[in-house]
This record gives structure tokens, sequence and C-alpha cells, in this order.
């Protein structure tokens, strides 16, 4: 395994880390069992950076990865959670909240302090809010040793480049943004290597898009989108190599990115994810696939409130 510092936490993270949303049964029922072997494996193989959240299951993924972590010891892992975001349309970054969330974070992890705490997708709300109130509430709470790294989440790049210009923060987690099909997070990478903030990237395979598993109904890409990548995947597969793997290939490769999280609850997909770790991609599989992916690169998707976008 590979590991990167993130940014001026001066913590080392594995290049790939444990995206956590799967343990809570969002994208089918998970076994417990399954669930403690694969997230020990994933310890035995260098894997040191997890990533759950309370809307994740509705509370579900982070109780699962309390049980997983039973008995580990703190040392051999780094943990992020979040708050702010409880349910699909069910949001509240007020410091009453988010000070409660914290405490039930802890006490579903069975934790004593949280590595790296995410406000979580802020855009649907006042950005206002998010650096009156709510990193003020969370950095009290940071004084108490409760958290050791505040940062934010979210789909548009505008949030970024808002919130950082009005407060300090020590790292972000942006996702949908950097992989084959869109680059854009790579804008803002000067302005995050400057101020020293680490750089968390998430869903870089698109939410299943850069797949070859069909997309559910309410995946947001358009149909040019969905047909494009299916153009690329067939090609990848002609080519003895599935689109999914060259993405984790391409999204591990970029040293400025600290890690990239996948997400998984099971030991194949565990074992998929980790050979893409210490492989490059092939220069001309990549070239050709970006060349069909052209037509979409850095086409995305509206999220949250207008003035957010």
């Amino acid at each position: 395994m590979r590991y990167r510092k993130l940014g001026k936490t001066g913590l080392d993270v594995s290049v790939m880390g444990f995206g956590g949303s799967p343990l809570g049964g969002v994208f089918g029922e998970v076994d417990a069992g399954e669930c403690v072997r694969t997230v020990h494996e994933a310890l035995d193989a260098g894997v040191n950076y997890f990533d759950v959240a309370p809307f994740y299951g509705l509370t579900r993924a982070e109780s699962m990865l309390g049980k997983c972590l039973t008995g580990v010891s703190r040392e051999k892992f780094v943990l992020s959670t979040k708050v702010g975001r409880y349910g699909e349309a069910d949001f509240d970054f007020s410091a009453a909240r988010v000070t409660r969330s914290v405490d039930e974070s802890l006490q579903r992890l069975g934790l004593e302090t949280i590595d790296l705490l995410v406000c979580h997708d802020i855009e649907y709300v006042s950005l206002d809010q998010i650096v009156d109130e709510t990193l003020p509430a969370l950095r009290r709470i940071q004084e108490l040793g409760k958290v050791r790294f505040l940062g934010i989440s979210g789909l548009p790049l505008k949030i970024f480049h808002t919130v950082l210009g009005r407060t300090d923060l020590d790292f972000i987690l942006s996702y949908c943004h950097y992989s084959l099909n869109d680059t854009s997070l790579e804008s803002l990478l000067p302005t995050l290597r400057e101020k020293g903030i680490g750089v968390i990237n998430a869903s870089a395979l698109g939410m299943g898009l850069l797949t070859e598993r069909p997309l559910p109904d309410w995946h947001p890409a358009s149909a040019e989108m969905r047909g494009i990548r299916t153009s690329a995947a067939i090609y990848c597969k002609e080519h003895g190599v599935e689109l999914s793997h060259l993405g984790l290939q391409f999204a591990l490769a970029n040293p400025e990115i600290a890690t990239t999280l996948v997400g998984m609850a099971d030991r194949a997909t565990l074992a998929k994810n980790l050979a893409a770790v210490d492989s490059a991609p092939d220069p001309e599989l990549l070239r050709n696939v970006q060349e069909i992916l052209h037509s979409i690169h850095n086409l995305s998707w509206p999220s949250g409130r207008p003035e957010n976008s």
C-alpha cells in the first residue's frame, strides 16, 4: 500500500480509502460477518483510512463500522464521519444539532475521537450558516478533543471556493470531479496546495457511471452520458480490462490527491479494488478511453441550492 500526507493535518493516509456507505446496506443487504472480515482484510492490506456518515444507511454504516473496528488498535486507522445530513432531504447544520451529532457518532463507532469530521453536502444549505455557525461550533468540539480536523464536502466546486475564501479548513472531500470523465477538481488543486488543505476524492467511478453495472433510475447522468459510458465499457472489455479498474487506476495515480474513497462491504470487491492500487493504467488504453469520453468531459449535474452550484 502507498500512503500520502493529507495536507497540513500531517496524517499519512492510504491512497485508497475504505468508503463505508455499503456497510449500511445502501446498495443491498450486507452480512455482518463478511463486513468484519472485509474491514480486517483491508487493514491487513494496509488500508488505514475509513469513511462513514450518519446518512449512510440511516446510522447503520457507523454502527457496522464500529463493530468491525472493535478491538483494533486506534493507531492503525484514520476515521472520518460527517455531520449535517441525516436523510435524503434531512439537513440540519445548527450548532446544537452538529454538537449532538458528534456525540451520537462517537457512541455508534465506539470511539473517543473522530480524526476527520466533515460537514456533509453543504450545497443544500446556506453557506453563511456553515461559516458563521456550524464551523465555530465544531471548533469548540475540537477544543474538547472529540475531533482532530475539520473539513467540508459536496458536489459543486463552487462551495469550496466560497467557504475557503472566508475561513480556514484542514481538508476537503470532493466527489465525482476527479475521474476518467471529469477532472474539473484539477482547477482547485493549486489553491488547496497553497493553503495546505488535504484532498480526499470520492466517487471516482461517478457513482457507478464508470462501471459495467446497469445504472439505477435515480442516477443523475444524462442519456448522452449513459450512452458514452457504455461505449467506453465495451471498448475496455474488448481489450481485457474493466472500465472500473481503469477508472480506479487513473484516480489513484494523482500525487496531489491524498486518498480516493472506494465503497465496499465484501472481500471480493476489496480484492478487485486493491488490484488497482499498485498497477498503473496502460497509457494507450487510457488515452483511447479518454478520447471516447471526451464529449462528456467535465459534464456534471446540479446539486443543492442554485446559488451554491
